[in-house]
């Protein structure tokens, strides 16, 4: 079985989230009896469970452990795989002659010293060993006092309380003496032998998916001594222990080396799209542009090979749309300082009429707010400057009904990125809604954006017609379609740097905010009006090529994930026959071809198109 474990190993590995998956497997064959073959000479755990039985009976004798109690008898119901001829299941107590968590030390943190004996906590255990950089030390009279907790040389620990439980360490060797907390359980194995064997099955997935169903525990996972030391173990002879713990720990090297190498290869990677996006960003005008994107794409196989590069070659996109760089300008387009003239004149008619009430005064855009040079013809103004409306949604959130007939009341879960997602939504009586609608009415063509915690910022362009009500933590903007494209306003305000504008004029509480002057405030770069097309119109382009590239990316990696859970079932499963046909000819087929379906081709097919 390892030697098909060998044959694929690159196929598992370069997965999405592959080497995880791979140190899985390599456990889950080896408590399974399926990494290395059995040699029918070997004594049989029979007789290894005779040997502990008589070691637990002369430390009972001698009076260093007490008689333990019966266990119950392990069930057909309790054994999730056949084993081997000559492995046997036993309850985890069996093979141990000591299982308890720790201690607390009276008076907690505060005995806490700078030199002293090591105080092991949840934190220090962890599946490759003891991490000790930041381990506590008691005095040695606090020591002395919990004796019953002291952590000996080749014990094991293992985690049962918060977020890491299940986490277990082997204590080395020539570990000196430490004392242990009560969120960490020390198993000391009644034979030292079988320690490595018993520290593969503690952290492969048979156990801690046991972990996961019966832990219990309301705020805080939590994992009893009694359900721990009831836990069904698969124990192998001796010999053959051995020889698995072994064979994983040649395997976990390997995944290490790989892990390391991944690693390696990302950082790369990454500086080559950073030199390559750097590039792009620094274009000087949109022929540059050009020349640059066109090298780009021209190796898109070897940069853009993961979802999130392709999301900042997104947002240098979007930065250079709003300098001016994507497209070039045309000197015979109205400039943007007869749009202020235009803006002016018709937010006087909107007043007028009584459609809009006068808004403050805003201070001209400084030299020092300014982050960029932008091009002849562009003015830079304040977000309202653009906008017939920016209000925000009712501050008391509204009666609420469950009858999905009357209006949704919109927050901001549901204003997605580019689109509104009404799936989760309460609702509002239509008289009530009327109410709120005097003072804020969303219309198709307003852009609604997130103001009010984690998600603040985000924005979708109103595209269809759907009645609704907000609440304050949804921001309306209406942009003067005369003068300002909603779509360019959009990007502009889901470009980088006026994203970073947001979040540094949001105010800091228990959740972050924006209020409606920072919003008003906001920095815009406007072109003249028939560039604004152009540049709309430019990014849609290739923001639809990246979206294609991300699809298919996205469509490679999942056949290459459905392609390594194949395997790994036709490695863990003992009925082979059952592997359908098609399956197992992709496997050959991406075996004899000597490669890995990374959607690279796919990417490069794409970016030729």
């Amino acid at each position: 079985m390892s030697a098909a474990l060998l044959e694929n190993f690159n196929l598992l590995a370069t997965s999405v989230g592959g080497v995880a998956r791979m140190r899985e497997l390599i456990l889950s064959l080896a408590v399974r009896g399926r990494l290395v073959p059995q040699d029918p000479s070997d004594e049989p755990a029979s007789e290894l469970l005779k040997r502990i039985r008589a070691e637990k009976d002369r430390l009972i004798k001698e009076g260093k452990i007490s008689r333990d109690k019966p266990l119950v008898a392990i069930t057909d119901d309790e054994q999730p795989f056949e084993l081997p001829t000559g492995w046997e299941w036993v309850r985890l107590s069996t093979l141990l002659s000591k299982i308890g968590a720790g201690s607390t030390p009276l008076g907690g943190k505060e005995v806490y010293t700078n030199s002293g004996v090591k105080f092991l906590r949840s934190q220090n255990v962890w599946n490759n060993g003891l991490h000790l950089t930041d381990v506590a030390l008691i005095p040695a009279e606090v020591h002395a006092r919990m004796s019953g907790t002291v952590v000996l040389a080749q014990d094991i620990l293992f985690n049962i309380t918060g977020a890491s439980i299940g986490r277990c360490a082997l204590v080395p060797d020539d570990f000196d003496e430490a004392n242990v907390s009560q969120h960490v359980t020390i198993i000391r194995p009644a034979l030292t032998e079988i320690r490595h064997f018993l520290h593969v099955v503690l952290t492969s997935n048979h156990v801690q998916q046991t972990v996961m169903d019966v832990q219990v525990g309301v705020s805080r996972e939590g994992l009893s001594i009694g359900k721990l030391g009831q836990f069904v173990i698969p124990l192998p002879p001796l010999a053959e222990q051995s020889r698995i713990v072994a064979k994983v720990e040649e395997l976990m090297a390997l995944c290490d080396r790989l892990e390391a190498e991944q690693g390696h290869a990302a950082r790369v990677q990454g500086h080559w799209v950073d030199a390559a996006l750097d590039q792009l960003a620094e274009s000087a005008d949109a022929d540059e542009f050009r020349r640059h994107w066109l090298h780009l794409a021209a190796h898109f196989d070897t940069l853009f090979t993961t979802p999130e590069s392709i999301d900042r070659l997104d947002a240098t996109l979007l930065q250079l749309a709003v300098r001016g760089k994507l497209v070039p300008q045309d000197p015979n387009d109205e400039p943007a300082s007869e749009l202020l003239k235009q803006i002016r004149a018709e937010k006087e008619r909107l007043i007028k009429e009584g459609k809009v009430k006068r808004d403050k005064p805003l201070a001209p855009i400084t030299d020092d707010e300014r982050p960029y040079q932008i091009p002849k013809g562009w003015h830079w103004v304040r977000l309202a400057e653009t906008c017939s409306q920016v209000t925000d949604g009712e501050h008391i959130t509204p009666e609420r009904v469950e009858n999905p007939t009357e209006v949704p009341l919109v927050t901001a879960k549901n204003v997605r990125n580019g689109y509104m997602d009404y799936t989760v939504t309460d609702f509002v009586p239509r008289a009530v809604a009327e109410k709120c609608w005097t003072r804020c009415k969303p219309e198709v063509g307003d852009i609604l954006m997130v103001s009010v915690g984690a998600t603040l910022g985000r924005l979708s362009v109103l595209r269809e017609t759907q009645a609704m009500v907000l609440v304050r933590s949804v921001t309306l903007l209406r942009p003067i379609a005369s003068v300002c494209d909603k779509n360019y306003l959009a990007l502009h305000l889901n470009s980088p740097a006026t994203q970073t504008e947001i979040w540094q004029s949001v105010k800091q509480s228990a959740q972050p905010c924006l209020y409606l002057a920072k919003s008003c405030a906001l920095g815009i770069a406007l072109p003249p009006l028939a560039e604004q097309s152009r540049i709309v119109a430019k990014v849609e382009e290739l923001q639809s090529l990246t979206a294609s590239l991300k699809t298919l990316l996205t469509a490679a990696q999942t056949k290459q994930a459905h392609l390594a859970e194949a395997l790994i079932s036709e490695l863990t499963t003992p009925t082979p026959a059952e592997f359908d046909a098609e399956t197992r000819f992709a496997l050959r087929t991406q075996r004899g071809q000597g490669r890995e379906v990374t959607g690279l081709a796919l990417l490069d097919k794409a970016a030729r198109q």
